[in-house]
């Protein structure tokens, strides 16, 4: 066999394993999305919120009620492959937690979820390289790094952690660019 036909073998090899994998994943986010598992999930959704913002000397997350707000973005503002991609995440994420702690995930201990979502945050993490760019550009996104997405806005967005959460104030006065940063003092919620 000459170099010039293995080297041809080779990409071709590479170029329909990747169309493969491509078209299983166009494929799994054609289908029809599981709305009511969704809708049945509303603690599992304010127990992650709480785990990505947990509380501290400022309300968490679950605070805020988040697990509808999360529902409903997914469900309203979600392409259908971005919700089933959410959705299969959320059942992987359930599945693993039953596997390994044998109980769901809002009934675990806060050390137990914080080392779930790590599993899937390193899961989350696209290729390096240019099949990473491509991987960002045009799949959908992880089920991750929709629900961090979604748990920051409507932490933010919410009366409670933009007033409790953030320092507000409704009329900040006059502008200035630049502006030092005490010790503890909280992000703030206007711009």
């Amino acid at each position: 066999m000459n170099r010039r036909r293995a080297i041809g073998s080779i990409v071709v090899t590479g170029i329909a394993g990747v169309s493969v994998l491509t078209g299983m994943e166009w494929f799994k986010g054609r289908k029809k999305p599981d709305l009511q598992y969704l809708d049945h999930s509303k603690s599992t959704m304010d127990a992650l919120a709480e785990s990505i913002i947990p509380a501290s000397n400022t309300p968490g997350a679950g605070a805020c009620g988040l697990g509808d707000f999360i529902i409903k973005m997914v469900k309203e503002c979600s392409s259908e492959a971005d919700r089933n991609l959410f959705i299969d995440g959320l059942k992987q994420l359930q599945n693993r937690t039953q596997d390994i702690y044998g109980k769901k995930f809002e009934l675990c201990s806060m050390p137990q979820q914080r080392d779930i979502l790590q599993h899937f945050a390193k899961a989350a993490q696209p290729m390096k390289g240019i099949l990473g760019k491509i991987e960002v550009k045009y799949l959908p996104k992880p089920f991750f790094t929709t629900l961090k997405e979604y748990t920051v806005m409507g932490y933010c967005t919410s009366e409670t952690g933009a007033t409790q959460g953030l320092a507000y104030v409704l009329v900040p006065g006059a502008y200035r660019g630049c502006i030092p940063l005490q010790t503890g003092q909280k992000a703030w919620a206007t711009r």
